[in-house]
């Protein structure tokens, strides 16, 4: 049996079991931390289930939320997972159209983590009485997982998943 993860390997994990918490209320991509992955050499999927996303809309001054779902494949690094809860809750006061919220998220991840391959899929709830569910993915250039995103951007919709809170 292998030794869990030591502290010393995770020099930019500062967020995590950290009790002085502080809360960004403004868009901030610079709350989130990585960590090595352990497993490179393997592909694998890293899902998240965010039922709690909170933006405005740039119009109106309203909220809006949602429920992102972030998928990725890891490569070299891991987006720590307070982190996260921190980055998505740093877009509470931020005004942005759905789709541009889900496309700023992936980016930001892309850039953190660089990763083989990354989705972001937003549930969010109806208001006026549609609801709008963007969807964007990206697999790095030039390898299978550029194949990848294609097929699943073009499949993406064909076993929706089903949202309980809406």
């Amino acid at each position: 049996m292998p030794d869990g993860r030591q502290k010393e390997e995770m020099p930019d994990v500062t967020l995590l079991g950290n009790q002085g918490t502080r809360y960004v209320f403004n868009y901030d991509p610079d709350v989130l931390e990585v960590f090595d992955n352990k497993h490179p050499g393997r592909d694998y999927f890293v899902k998240f289930n965010c039922p709690e996303f909170t933006s405005l809309c740039p119009v109106t001054g309203q909220p809006d939320f949602a429920t992102l779902y972030i998928s990725y494949i890891p490569e070299r690094k891991m987006v720590e997972s307070k982190s996260l809860k921190l980055y998505l809750f740093s877009f509470r006061n931020h005004g942005d159209f759905h789709e541009d919220c889900v496309n700023i998220i992936m980016n930001d991840l892309i850039t953190l983590m660089e990763p083989r391959y990354i989705e972001v899929w937003g549930k969010f709830t109806p208001r006026g009485g549609i609801s709008i569910d963007p969807y964007c993915n990206w697999g790095r250039p030039g390898t299978k997982y550029e194949r990848m995103a294609e097929h699943r951007l073009l499949n993406h919709d064909l076993y929706p998943e089903k949202v309980d809170n809406r």
